[in-house]
C-alpha cells in the first residue's frame, strides 16, 4: 500500500469516526438521554442513532463545506495544503457534539498578504453561506408544537403553556439555552411561525437549529480578528503588519477582559469566617495566575505581561463594583487560554505587503460583518 493511498485512508477514516460520533451526539441532544445506560434512564438505540443523521448531516457539511473553501482557494493560489483532518471527540458520558472540528495543515510558506487573505476568508464565508440554507430550512420545517411532547412527555399535563411550569423546579444548570446573537434572533422573530417556535430551554432538540446555530458559534470564533485565525488572517491583509502589531493584542486584551469579567467581584469576599475568606483568596490568586499565563506571549518581557494581567483583573473587579450584575462569558476563558499561550496573538509576517484591491477590501469587511452578525455574546446559558 503506497502512502498516498494511506493518506486517503486516514482522511477518509478520520471522517467517516466523525460521522458516528457527530450522530451519535445529535441523538442525545435530542432526546436527551446517552448511549451508555444510566441508572434510572432508557438508553438511546438503532433508531434514535439514525435520527442523529438530522444533526450530523447538515453540521458535517457546514464543517466540511468550511475546510474545503480553504482547500481549494489554496491550490488556485498554488499553496499546498493537505485534506482535511477530522477530530471525532464522543466521550459517552454527557453530551457533547461529537467532535473537535476539523483543520487543513498548510505545508508551504504563504508569502504575501493577498493569499493569507484569499485563503482565510474563503472557508468561513463558504460555510456561512450553507448555514444560512441550514437555519432557514430548520425555521421554515419546524414540527409541529406537539413534537416537544415525544421528547419531554412529562410536560403534557401542562400543556404548550408547559414553559410557565417546567422549569421552576430545575436544579441550577439543569437546562441549557443557546445564546442569542443578531442573526439567530432574526431567524426567529422573522422566519419562523410563532406558533410552531419551541421555548429557548427546548430548542436544543431540533437538530437543524442546533446545527445551524453550532455552524455560527464556530464561524464567529474562526473569524475573530487574532493571531492566525480566519478573522486574524483577514484583518492582517487588509490593515497590514504594522497595525496589526497594535489592534491584535488590543482586541485580544478586550477578549479576555470580557471573557473574565464577574468571575470575581469583590462581594465575593465579604465571607463569615477566616477560612472562607482565605479559600476565596487563594482561587483569586490562581486566576490572577491563569490570566498571567493567558498574556505571556503578548510580550516578549515577562513584567509587562504580568502588568497587563493585573491591570485586566483589577478594571474587571473595579467594573464589577461599579456595575455588579454586568458579566461576561466564562466560558471563553478556555478559548482566550488556547489563543493566547498556543494559537498566538500575532501574525506572522509576509514578504510581500501588497495592499488589497477594491474587491477583496469589501469582501474583507464583509466578513468582520459576519462575525458581528453570528457572534453570541454568551453562546450557551445554563439555568
Amino acid at each position: 500500500m503506497n502512502q498516498q493511498l494511506k493518506t486517503y485512508l486516514l482522511h477518509g477514516g478520520l471522517f467517516l469516526l466523525t460521522l458516528v460520533t457527530t450522530t451519535m451526539a445529535g441523538a442525545e441532544w435530542m432526546y436527551g438521554r446517552l448511549f451508555i445506560p444510566v441508572p434510572g434512564m432508557q438508553t438511546l438505540g438503532w433508531d434514535e442513532f439514525l435520527a442523529g443523521l438530522n444533526f450530523s448531516i447538515p453540521f458535517l457539511a457546514i464543517l466540511t463545506v468550511h475546510e474545503f473553501g480553504h482547500y481549494i482557494v489554496a491550490r488556485i493560489n498554488k499553496v499546498r495544503v493537505t485534506l482535511p483532518f477530522y477530530i471525532p471527540l464522543w466521550l459517552g458520558i454527557g453530551e457533547s457534539i461529537g467532535t473537535l472540528g476539523a483543520f487543513i495543515r498548510i505545508k508551504d510558506y504563504i508569502n504575501s498578504r493577498r493569499k493569507y487573505f484569499d485563503i482565510g476568508i474563503a472557508g468561513p464565508l463558504a460555510g456561512f453561506v450553507l448555514a444560512l440554507i441550514v437555519l432557514w430550512y430548520g425555521f421554515t420545517h419546524l414540527p409541529p408544537a406537539e413534537y416537544i411532547f415525544t421528547i419531554h412527555p412529562e410536560y403534557k399535563k401542562w400543556g404548550l403553556d408547559y414553559g410557565k411550569y417546567a422549569y421552576q423546579k430545575m436544579p441550577e444548570g439543569g437546562v441549557i439555552a443557546m445564546g442569542d446573537n443578531l442573526l439567530f434572533s432574526f431567524f426567529k422573530r422573522y422566519v419562523a411561525d410563532p406558533a410552531l417556535l419551541p421555548h429557548p430551554y427546548e430548542m436544543i432538540h431540533y437538530p437543524y437549529l442546533l446545527a445551524g446555530y453550532l455552524a455560527l458559534f464556530f464561524t464567529s470564533l474562526n473569524l475573530i480578528p487574532i493571531g492566525q485565525l480566519d478573522g486574524g488572517h483577514i484583518l492582517y491583509a487588509l490593515i497590514g503588519k504594522e497595525r496589526f502589531r497594535w489592534v491584535a493584542p488590543a482586541l485580544f486584551i478586550v477578549f479576555a477582559f470580557y471573557a473574565g469579567l464577574g468571575v470575581f467581584k469583590p462581594v465575593d469576599f465579604a465571607v463569615p469566617t477566616d477560612e472562607a475568606f482565605f479559600s476565596e483568596l487563594g482561587s483569586f490568586g490562581l486566576y490572577v495566575f491563569f490570566m498571567y499565563l493567558v498574556f505571556t506571549r503578548i510580550s516578549e518581557q515577562r513584567m509587562t505581561a504580568l502588568m497587563i494581567a493585573l491591570s485586566v483583573v483589577a478594571l474587571q473587579l473595579l467594573v464589577s463594583t461599579l456595575q455588579p450584575d454586568w458579566n461576561g462569558y466564562s466560558g471563553f476563558l478556555v478559548f482566550v487560554f488556547v489563543l493566547g499561550r498556543f494559537l498566538g496573538i500575532y501574525h506572522p509576517d509576509t514578504e510581500l505587503q501588497e495592499p488589497l484591491d477594491l474587491k477583496r477590501t469589501v469582501l474583507g469587511w464583509l466578513a468582520l460583518v459576519v462575525f458581528i452578525i453570528s457572534f453570541s455574546p454568551k453562546p450557551f446559558v445554563l439555568t
